[in-house]
């Protein structure tokens, strides 16, 4: 066998092996992300919001939120006062340069200053969870057509 094939497949065996958090700990963005109830991205305009983050975890994990899906502290979701549900968002952290991707599916926060709460997965991978609160931008990617899911 020569050392590309080795190469191969030990690389396949590391990966098979290695045991990391289940699905149900772990979020997986693109669930969240991929829906048939988002647009476009804005033609020639760059969408960018400036403000605080917050997030949200247990206490609201299962209820209901205000698009009538419940809420997954898990997945790459969050609640912006204003934005159509649906809407694809990119949080950045200027100060980190870390970015996450989520859905709109909630509304709030409802503290003067924040301008999105991000679920416990989104925030964790901001770095946001010991801080509690940090300054970010949104970058609207895709808009969400608004539509709330039927229970």
């Amino acid at each position: 066998m020569n050392k590309i094939a080795v190469g191969c497949i030990a690389a396949l065996l590391i990966g098979c092996g290695a045991a990391g958090p289940s699905s149900s700990q772990i979020g997986e963005p693109d669930r969240d992300l991929q829906n048939e109830r988002a647009g476009e991205a804005p033609p020639d305009h760059d969408h960018r919001l400036r403000g605080e983050a917050s997030y949200y975890a247990r206490k609201f994990h299962g209820r209901v939120t205000a698009s009538g899906e419940a809420f997954d502290m898990y997945g790459f979701t969050a609640a912006h006062k204003t934005l159509p549900f649906h809407t694809i968002v990119r949080v950045t952290h200027p100060k980190t340069q870390k970015s996450v991707v989520v859905r709109i599916n909630d509304r709030g926060p409802y503290i003067d200053g924040r301008i999105i709460d991000l679920s416990w997965a989104a925030a964790a991978d901001l770095g946001l969870l010991k801080r509690g609160v940090i300054e970010v931008q949104l970058q609207i990617l895709r808009w969400g057509d608004g539509s709330r899911v039927s229970r």
